[in-house]
């Protein structure tokens, strides 16, 4: 008898550990810093500190503000701001959702793509459109003279001469959007490119505390 208890308390500790050890299906990087991440594990949020595993198995080797060294089920990788880390994930009626946390000026940066190429942004809900510089729109691909109508922008230097374009594709995270509405502006400002309302206007978005989450309608 104690021979049969003892063979099924190592079957089901053989399969808790199997069951752990694939339980991480999505990571999110929402923020870094020296030494520290905040993340967010299967819809969780999560700060990961340096050699230190998450209930769920994820340990954070080393980061800092622009990148972290994270180990996932043995393997360890490099990652930067925004990335989504996934396995197979189950089919969802949930609309996809980015969380985002501030940098210490409270800007909330995301890397993204335009038309397939990687861009950085900073959310603008000042922004109507998604706003570029010239020296951005070049590296993309494209020709904002002559795909795009002359406008105007207002800031605060004054009056600015742009070009109103059309953007095949927007994505940051798991989020993609077709047919947004951007502006290129002569010269190198905006430095980094604005994440304007042409794209957030079409997403839902929450703030609770200093975290903004940011979700795609259906």
């Amino acid at each position: 008898m104690k021979i049969i208890f003892k063979f099924l308390f190592i079957s089901i500790a053989f399969i808790c550990i199997n069951q752990s050890a694939f339980a991480v299906n999505k990571v999110v990087i929402n923020g870094l810093f020296k030494n520290k991440a905040i993340v967010t594990i299967d819809g969780k949020q999560r700060v990961l500190r340096a050699g230190k595993a998450s209930p769920e198995g994820v340990l954070l080797i080393e980061s800092n503000s622009k990148e972290a060294i994270i180990e996932i089920d043995g393997k360890q990788d490099t990652y930067t701001l925004g990335t989504h880390i996934g396995n197979t994930f189950a089919a969802s009626t949930e609309g996809k959702k980015i969380i985002l946390t501030p940098d210490r000026a409270g800007m909330y940066n995301v890397s993204g793509q335009i038309n397939g190429s990687h861009v950085s942004f900073v959310v603008d809900t000042g922004a109507t459109l998604v706003s570029m510089n010239s020296n951005v729109a070049k590296k993309i691909g494209i020709d904002y003279k002559l795909e795009g109508r002359v406008g105007s922008s207002y800031t605060a230097s004054g009056k600015s001469k742009i070009y109103i374009i059309n953007l095949k594709k927007v994505r940051v995270g798991d989020i993609e959007l077709q047919n947004v509405q951007g502006a290129v502006h002569e010269g190198s400002f905006p430095v980094v490119t604005l994440l304007g309302m042409s794209f957030l206007g079409k997403l839902n978005m929450k703030r609770e505390g200093r975290v903004m989450e940011l979700e795609k309608k259906y």
